[in-house]
């Protein structure tokens, strides 16, 4: 019986998940990281906890500078405050960019597997050519 899913759809699925919820990511990033025998998604599963990590940096900073200057009684009302707005609304557009981007590369990306066994195929024969020579 053919497994139900395969190396395409788990990593589309893993950067699904980094982009829903740190805590969804943490379930199945974790578990590909620990439990996984398949390296290619390990890889994926990396570079998705590093882009979770630097966009949750980014939205934690920008909570930690509404949060001081929602202390001052001008902030609202101040420039500063509709910057802060607008590069929020930036990286939330990157954010949705960088995952979707991301998630179709690693979707549409050809298989190792199938590539290293061509080439150990065709090394094969090089192999066999050189100890008859020597």
């Amino acid at each position: 019986m053919k497994e139900g899913w395969s190396r395409r759809w788990k990593a589309l699925f893993i950067w699904l998940c980094g982009y829903l919820s740190i805590v969804a990511f943490a379930i199945t990033g974790g578990y590909v990281i620990v439990k996984s025998e398949d390296e290619e998604l390990k890889k994926t599963a990396k570079a998705v906890l590093i882009v979770t990590l630097i966009f949750t940096a980014i939205s934690m900073l920008f909570s930690l500078i509404n949060s001081f200057g929602s202390m001052s009684t001008e902030y609202v009302s101040s420039n500063f405050y509709q910057f802060q707005s607008f590069m929020s609304k930036l990286v939330s557009i990157a954010k949705i960019i960088v995952f979707a981007v991301c998630g179709a590369v690693s979707f549409f990306k050809k298989d190792n597997q199938k590539l290293s066994s061509n080439e150990q195929k065709t090394e094969e024969p090089a192999a066999e050519e050189e100890t008859k020579n020597a």
